[in-house]
């Protein structure tokens, strides 16, 4: 028996009342418990949008430390990988979770969140030990559409590079703008440019389902229009408050 399934042998038949009363119960009971399980997964995607606002919030309140002004201008979609109390470690690689939001159209208002897993070498969610968060500023349309192709490979199926810092960096990225991601780390209050060649970003389907109460495709999230879930709120203000327009526009299909 699963959620949204009826107790077996449970029939429309007339059984006898307590037989009736006591399956009756049971479906009560596994409604309670399918509703909890889904509070329990949704509770961490919001969890993780909360701490996402905050990264931006922080990274942001320190201009000469943070990500420049007119390179964020220019960006079509932000996402952020919080760190995590535990990350699952295998074979010289590692694990996080994380958000991206883009520009309505790539010049608009912040839109819907796309949650989405990250793999690879594990070259340091954790860094010297200490927890790490990550941010991925996406440049340009191809860069976008490169991250919901099924798994991108940052390095090989879209251009990384670590993004410049502080308001020393505006006006001198050029270069740096013909790449399609920049990468940045944070870690025991360091924030500094650090390319994530190597890892592998795919969709997190589960958390999507979770936070959109439906079985979600990235592009119809990023690219369509989807409503913003309350709970992404607090990212989109903090995007806001730093970017209210720029990007590019995202072609036409």
């Amino acid at each position: 028996m699963s959620c949204g399934s009826l107790p077996d042998g449970f029939t429309p038949s007339s059984p006898p009342k307590e037989d009736f009363v006591k399956r009756l119960s049971g479906i009560f009971i596994l409604i309670l418990a399918c509703g909890t399980l889904r509070a329990a997964g949704e509770g961490k995607e919001v969890e993780r949008l909360k701490k996402s606002a905050e990264i931006i919030e922080q990274v942001m309140q320190t201009p000469d430390k943070g990500i420049p002004k007119d390179l964020l201008n220019k960006a079509v979609c932000v996402g952020v990988i919080p760190s995590e109390k535990k990350l699952a470690f295998g074979i010289g690689g590692s694990y996080g979770r994380g958000c991206l939001v883009c520009r309505r159209g790539g010049t608009g208002a912040w839109g819907a969140p796309w949650m989405f897993l990250i793999t690879g070498p594990s070259l340091g969610f954790q860094i010297g030990g200490q927890a790490t968060d990550f941010v991925l500023v996406v440049m340009n349309p191809n860069g976008a559409q490169k991250l919901v192709q099924g798994k991108t490979k940052l390095g090989a199926d879209a251009s990384v590079a670590g993004g410049p810092v502080g308001r020393a960096a505006e006006g001198s990225t050029g270069v740096l703008l013909q790449t399609e991601i920049l990468t940045y780390s944070r870690s025991r209050g360091l924030f500094a440019g650090l390319s994530l060649e190597g890892q592998v970003i795919k969709d997190d389907s589960g958390a999507n389902q979770n936070l959109y109460g439906k079985k979600i495709a990235a592009k119809e999230i990023l690219f369509a229009g989807a409503r913003v879930p309350g709970a992404a709120g607090a990212l989109d203000a903090a995007l806001g408050k730093y970017s209210r327009r720029g990007g590019q526009p995202f072609p036409k299909k």
